[in-house]
């Protein structure tokens, strides 16, 4: 073989060619699959670019050009010297490229973002407004349509009325075919149709609460849509219509309240709704839309806001017309009562008097025969009468207390009076009555006790008499005991008298009596009724036909004004009894000298005869004229006794000191009489003294006739002493005025 020493081009090996063609496909997949990624991220940044599935599609080509590189990675085959110096320059070149297009996009892409895309960006943005302004303009136009439902359902609290004008507007505004209210009936297991637009159904209709599309419907606050096959949805008329339109139903609160009940409304006792169903018009392809739903949703808690102030608002005006009933009937029983009240007030003052003035004879009578030389049993029986006489006249003034107590007229009359004369003096009361009986009185006062107290000395009188009159009335042997001591603090509260608080003070004491007697005693069954009035007992042994039955609950009441307690004790029928109360008294000299009306304290008076006064009675009646005059009489005066006014001011001279004047005269009043007296005699050591026989024992009573000129008032009955007493007092005072 020659050898050849020609010089050969100097092109790489096969091996070496295929390295670069392994290099060149390695870089080109590489560079197509970093391409779509860039375009990816392109697409993601620019909200603008109106080409995305382009550059989508462009993507998918270039990673499946770039697969096809990767692929030739494992598909070499051998190929011509040329062949393969082409495909490796085209792939250096690919390669190339492809790498600087990936290169030039990583600073190209921030260039495109930036890129003034301003009229798609307008576009874009202007679409997005008018959407915004579109849901703007439909949520200004639900909340104009709320408004004005709200304003024409609460121009009225008639809840009919809002029913009604809430079912117009609703069907105005939305353009309903059909819009009905369902209430629930009484029962509550039925729906009944109460309201329509239309009026294509009789109102009545009703249908069972418990049926799935209601149970949907008041599981929730929202409006939803119901078949408009549902029960409460056939309202429309069957008219050959091939497409009914959508139907929606929302729950309506009712008010809850206990016990309520107005008219035809159901009485709310759990929480229950109405419902309120709203029907588009037929063959129609509306639907409804989110903001007519929600529309109906306000416009649905609206109405049950309405709902229950028209419901307070009825049921207050019942009641304030029932309030009003109610005060109309006790304006007019008050005013019964109080009819009633004067009317007997004024048949106890009219008895009152007629019954003074009988006992008026009887005790001046025997007061002037106790005068008179007696035997003593002559004496026993007179004083027995004087003593039974006084204690009628106590019961008459029993009747008039109890009623000036019960309707809050009677007031203490506080003093200062001597305490231990006025248990001796109750002591000789009683003992004149108990010795017929044959019972022995015994009186003990404690050491402790003061001579002097403040307070009503006549209704504690009253009190102690009462008690006493009871023992010696149910006692037919034995003995009575008195004892009065000043209460210790820890002996004031009882357990019998829970209610009783005692409130002491350095002014004030309280005043411990009890009477025990040996007498028939009382049944346990009894004893809580013994402060009623008018109550007897019954048990026939201890029962009194002649009693009251007031006595006992006129102590009670009195009592209790001075801030005491009072209960009696028995250990039953035969065993006797124990009554016991306490009072409150203030110590002399340490009150307020504003509240000590007066002091009486007893003491002897000097004169005990008049002889030669000059007296005149006027007094209508005959046997109380006698009576009177038999008194003045027996004390020395001289008396001229007329009947009438007329006959007391043709009988009146200046030569007559005291006039006594019978407060019931007919024709001129005892007020005209005394008046006209003193304009008879205007000269002051000529007037006489004009004394005020009378019958009332009221306070008021006794001041307005002091108040209109008499100078003294003498209430009936009147004994010896009582006028001797009132005559020294009226000429002493009359004395101490002239030297004055």
């Amino acid at each position: 073989m020659e050898s050849c020493n020609c010089i050969e081009p100097q092109w790489p090996a096969d091996e070496l060619l295929m390295k670069y063609q392994y290099i060149s496909d390695f870089f080109i997949a590489l560079a197509y699959f970093s391409i779509p990624l860039e375009l990816i991220y392109f697409v993601k940044k620019s909200a603008v670019f109106p080409y995305r599935w382009v550059l989508v599609q462009f993507g998918a080509f270039i990673v499946l050009c770039g697969a096809t590189h990767l692929i030739n990675l494992w598909t070499f085959n051998a190929h011509t010297r040329t062949v393969a110096i082409v495909m490796t320059t085209a792939k250096v070149l690919t390669a190339a490229v492809s790498c600087a297009t990936a290169l030039m996009l990583v600073h190209i892409i921030p260039d495109l973002l930036s890129v003034k895309t301003r009229e798609l960006f307008l576009k874009n943005k202007a679409a997005q407004l008018d959407r915004e302004m579109g849901i703007i303009r439909t949520q200004e136009e639900t909340g104009r349509h709320v408004r004005m439902l709200t304003h024409e359902i609460r121009s009225t609290l008639n809840r009919h009325t809002i029913l009604k004008t809430t079912l117009v507007e609703l069907g105005r505004t939305l353009g309903l075919e059909e819009c009905a209210l369902w209430m629930p009936t009484r029962s509550g297991l039925e729906l009944q149709l109460s309201y329509t637009l239309r009026h294509q159904n009789p109102v009545g209709f009703t249908v069972p609460i418990q049926s799935p599309a209601i149970n949907q419907v008041f599981s929730t606050n929202r409006a939803v849509k119901i078949s408009p096959t549902s029960p409460v949805a056939r309202l429309r008329p069957a008219s050959g219509k091939y497409m009914l339109g959508d139907v929606v139903a929302v729950r309506v609160p009712l008010l809850h309240l206990n016990n309520f009940q107005i008219y035809d409304w159901p009485e709310l006792t759990t929480k229950r709704y109405a419902l309120m169903v709203l029907m588009l018009p037929s063959d129609s392809a509306r639907q409804w839309h989110v903001h007519e739903l929600e529309l109906v949703e306000v416009v649905a808690d609206q109405v049950a806001v309405a709902l229950s102030h028209a419901a307070i608002l009825e049921e207050s005006m019942r009641a304030r017309d029932l309030l009003m009933e109610q005060n109309v009937a006790l304006d007019l029983a008050r005013r019964e009562a109080e009819t009633a009240v004067r009317a007997r007030n004024d048949f106890l003052a009219v008895m009152n008097h007629e019954m003074r003035t009988p006992m008026h004879a009887i005790i001046a009578l025997s007061s002037l025969l106790q005068e008179t030389d007696l035997t003593p049993e002559q004496r026993l029986m007179v004083e027995t009468i004087l003593k039974s006489s006084n204690l009628l006249a106590t019961l008459i003034n029993d009747v008039l207390d109890l009623s000036r107590l019960e309707d809050g007229s009677l007031e203490l009359d506080t003093t200062t009076f001597n305490l231990h004369a006025l248990f001796k003096e109750v002591l000789n009361l009683i003992r004149p009555v108990a010795s017929v009986k044959r019972l022995f009185v015994t009186l003990s006062l404690s050491s402790d006790l003061p001579e002097f107290a403040v307070g009503d000395e006549k209704r504690l009188m009253q009190i102690i008499l009462n008690i006493i009159g009871n023992a010696v009335k149910f006692s037919k042997e034995g003995s009575i005991s008195i004892s009065a001591t000043m209460a210790k603090p820890d002996s004031l509260r009882d357990p019998r008298a829970p209610d009783f608080f005692p409130l002491l003070s350095e002014n004030n004491f309280f005043l411990r009596v009890q009477v025990k007697d040996t007498g028939m005693g009382i049944s346990q069954q009894d004893i809580p009724k013994l402060f009623t009035k008018f109550a007897e007992s019954q048990s026939p042994a201890t029962r009194n036909p002649s009693g009251s039955g007031l006595g006992l609950a006129i102590c009670k009441r009195f009592v209790n004004l001075m801030e005491g307690n009072i209960w009696i004790e028995s250990e039953g029928l035969g065993k006797g009894s124990t009554a016991i109360f306490f009072v409150k008294l203030g110590f002399p000299g340490r009150l307020n000298g504003s509240r000590l009306t007066h002091t009486r304290v007893p003491s002897k008076l000097g004169q005990t005869k008049f002889p030669g006064l000059k007296v005149v009675v006027v007094d209508d009646n005959g046997v109380s004229r006698t009576a009177t005059k038999g008194l003045l009489v027996h004390l020395g005066c001289d008396v001229t006794a007329v009947s009438s006014g007329e006959e007391c001011l043709q009988a009146i001279t200046k030569d007559q000191k005291v006039v006594f004047i019978d407060v019931s005269l007919p024709g001129p009043d005892s007020y005209n009489v005394a008046r006209l007296v003193h304009e008879k005699l205007p000269k002051r050591h000529e007037k006489p003294l004009i004394v005020a026989l009378t019958g009332n024992t009221d306070k008021a009573a006794k001041e307005n006739l002091l108040r209109v000129g008499m100078d003294g008032v003498v209430v009936k009955p009147v004994s010896v002493e009582k006028m001797r007493i009132a005559l020294s007092e009226l000429l002493e005072h009359n004395t101490s005025l002239h030297e004055a």
